[in-house]
């Protein structure tokens, strides 16, 4: 039982597809300017990592050219700018507040206000109900169904 174990964890790193990428710089300006820009960057295939946390052929492929980038003296703008251009404002974390992207930036407000709004109409209305009133004739079949029609009348 105990070699089957073994052998199981020997194999594991075989299994594993982590890529390590060796980025040297020359500036350590440059190399937190690359950090900041690949954890700002957001991966076209994972949609919900940044370039930094993604191994998507795509996401190495975009951290190769923005370390190209920086490394050759582009600045922080042109980067992304060069980014947007290929790739499109989607690859933007925080996408600039323009109309194209007004939905984006006010979409959570605007379902926000109007769940409040519709809970508050909810419950307001439910103060407005009124109890409904039993007539002498529906007290009286109820009496007599639950046994307890009153003698004396």
């Amino acid at each position: 039982m105990m070699r089957t174990w073994l052998i199981v964890l020997l194999f594991i790193p075989l299994f594993s597809q982590a890529a390590i990428e060796a980025t040297q710089f020359d500036d350590p300006e440059k190399e937190a300017r690359y950090k900041q820009l690949v954890a700002e960057l957001r991966c076209l295939v994972c949609q919900n990592q940044n370039l930094a946390d993604s191994n998507a052929e795509l996401a190495q492929d975009m951290r190769r050219k923005t370390y190209e980038l920086v490394q050759s003296g582009a600045s922080s703008d042109d980067v992304v700018d060069y980014m947007v251009k290929r790739y499109g404002e989607f690859v933007l974390y925080r996408p600039p507040f323009e109309p194209l992207t007004l939905l984006l930036w006010l979409g959570p407000f605007v379902i926000l206000a109007g769940g409040v709004a519709i809970l508050f109409i909810f419950i307001r209305g439910k103060g407005k109900q009124t109890d409904n009133q039993i007539s002498d004739n529906d007290l009286q079949r109820a009496k007599i169904l639950l046994g307890e029609e009153d003698n004396n009348s």
